[in-house]
C-alpha cells in the first residue's frame, strides 16, 4: 500500500496531538493521583507520602541502601574506600535482585562483588608496600600484576639514549647491559624509570640484551594512574629511584677514586 505525503502528515499530527494530550499538566496530575482543581502543598506531600509508604518493602530498602553506597563512590576521592563502598553497594543490589526475582540484576551485581574485592586487594597490597618503603623494602613483587611480559634475545636493543620514553621495565630473566657505563643488570632490576622523571621523557642510556631473557613492562600512564589512586606510591617510587641514583653516584665515585689512584701511581713512577 502506497503512503502519500498527506497520510504521513495526518499520522504525524495524530502523534503530536496524542503526545500533547499526554503531557498536559492536568492529565499528569490525575496520573499522579492528584485533583487538578485542588493542587496544594499538603495534597502533594500526602500523595508522595502515600507512594513512599506503598513502596516500603524489604527489596526496595536494600535497593535504597545500595543506591546510597553508589552515591558515596561518586564522592570518594581515593580508590580504597571507593572499592569498599562499591562492593557494599553491589552486595545490596544483588540482594535486591534476588528478592525481586530479577536474575539479570542479581547476577550483574553479584559478579561485581568479587571483581571489586580483587581490585581492592591489589590496592591494599600496593599501599602496604608503599608504606614499607620507609623501612627500606624496595621489592617490586607488588607491581607485577600491573605489568605485561616481553621477551628479548641476545643482541636486541631495548632502547637507545635520547629515545622517547613511555614505559618502565623490570628484568625477570637474562642479562642486560647499560652500554654507556658498561654495567650489567641482573634479574630484579628496574630499567627506564628515569625517563618517567625527566621533563621531556627521554631515555638516559642505551640498554642491550646480552643474554636471552624476558622483562615486565608498565607504561608511564599506568604509573601515573597508580600514583593518583594511591599517593603513597609516589614516595615508594621516589625511594626506588633515589636508591638507583645513590648507586650510580657511588659507582662514579669509585671510578673517580680509581682514576686518581692510577694518576698518582703514574706520577710516582715517573718521579722515580
Amino acid at each position: 500500500m502506497d503512503v502519500t505525503s498527506a497520510d504521513l502528515s495526518t499520522i504525524l499530527n495524530r502523534i503530536l496531538d496524542t503526545a500533547a494530550d499526554n503531557l498536559r499538566v492536568a492529565k499528569i496530575l490525575i496520573q499522579l493521583g492528584l485533583d487538578p482543581n485542588n493542587v496544594t502543598y499538603d495534597a502533594i506531600f500526602n500523595r508522595l507520602l502515600e507512594i513512599v509508604l506503598a513502596n516500603i518493602t524489604l527489596a526496595n530498602m536494600f535497593a535504597l541502601v545500595g543506591a546510597m553506597f553508589f552515591v558515596a563512590t561518586l564522592l570518594t576521592q581515593t580508590m580504597v574506600p571507593l572499592r569498599v563502598a562499591n562492593m557494599i553497594g553491589c552486595a545490596f543490589f544483588a540482594v535486591f535482585g534476588a528478592l525481586t526475582a530479577s536474575i539479570t540484576t542479581f547476577l550483574l551485581y553479584l559478579l561485581m562483588v568479587p571483581i571489586n574485592a580483587y581490585r581492592l586487594r591489589q590496592m591494599l597490597v600496593l599501599v602496604k608496600k608503599a608504606r614499607s618503603a620507609t623501612q627500606g623494602d624496595t621489592s617490586l613483587e607488588w607491581l607485577k600484576p600491573f605489568m605485561s611480559e616481553r621477551r628479548y634475545r641476545k643482541g636486541d636493543i631495548l632502547f637507545k639514549k635520547d629515545d622517547a620514553a613511555n614505559e618502565m621495565l623490570l628484568t625477570v630473566t637474562g642479562k642486560f647491559l647499560v652500554k654507556e657505563i658498561s654495567v650489567e643488570l641482573p634479574p630484579g632490576r628496574l630499567m627506564g624509570e628515569f625517563g618517567f622523571l625527566t621533563p621531556d621523557n627521554r631515555r638516559t642510556a642505551t640498554i642491550e640484551c646480552i643474554e636471552d631473557g624476558h622483562v615486565l613492562t608498565i607504561t608511564y600512564d599506568k604509573l601515573l594512574e597508580i600514583y593518583f589512586q594511591n599517593p603513597q606510591f609516589g614516595y615508594y617510587f621516589l625511594v626506588l629511584t633515589s636508591q638507583r641514583l645513590l648507586e650510580n653516584i657511588a659507582r662514579l665515585e669509585g671510578i673517580v677514586a680509581q682514576s686518581k689512584s692510577l694518576q698518582q701511581a703514574a706520577a710516582a713512577s715517573g718521579s722515580n
